[in-house]
């Protein structure tokens, strides 16, 4: 099962990642815990990332894609991966198909977890208070979303024209969201 999860900052795209990654058996793949893996084990690609990163500037779309299709080249993807936190834009999800493709790897599914904007900013304030982080403040998420909903937007409609989107309500239980999420995708729950 080859899946991206998308959803805005907060609405339990890790979480929900980490258990279907345990169910499923295939590997969590965040892009941004991906690209500091290679950024300290000194990779070529890292080792660009590092380069533009201490610029301060974003790292390009041509690097990350460099390192998914490293990362999608080893054993434990055979069996396909659940992506967390790419593609955030148009190009990247037109990239991320023609990699796939090129790799012979078929595509299942783009989950998007629907969690209304004000629910959102009370779990990061909570998350705020409880760890002490100041990007968590209701500004900040507000600005956070609406940046989402911009550059995300297009990535919906991409998925959703290709027949692969599911949308799925964010909101309830951590095991009430992760079983519409598996009956999103098809996969029966057969353990409680």
């Amino acid at each position: 099962m080859r899946l991206v999860l998308l959803g805005a900052p907060g609405s339990g795209k890790g979480t929900q990642a980490a258990r279907l990654k345990d169910y499923l058996h295939v590997p969590h793949i965040s892009t941004g815990d991906l690209l500091r893996a290679e950024v300290a084990a000194g990779t070529p690609l890292g080792l660009q990332a590092k380069e533009v990163m201490a610029r301060g500037d974003l790292v390009s779309d041509e690097i990350l894609l460099g390192m998914l299709e490293d990362r999608f080249s080893r054993d434990d993807t055979k069996a396909g991966f659940i992506l967390d936190g790419y593609p955030r834009n148009l190009a990247q999800a037109a990239a991320l198909d023609a990699l796939l493709a090129k790799l012979g790897q078929k595509f299942d599914a783009a989950v998007q977890l629907e969690v209304d904007n004000e629910q959102i900013i009370d779990r990061l304030a909570g998350r705020a208070q409880a760890e002490g982080r100041a990007d968590d403040s209701p500004e900040s998420v507000r600005h956070r979303l609406n940046v989402y909903d911009q550059q995300t937007a297009p990535v919906i409609k991409f998925y959703r024209d290709h027949g692969q989107l599911t949308i799925v309500d964010g909101v309830g239980t951590l095991d009430e969201v992760f079983h519409r999420i598996l009956a999103a995708i098809g996969q029966a729950q057969t353990t409680a």
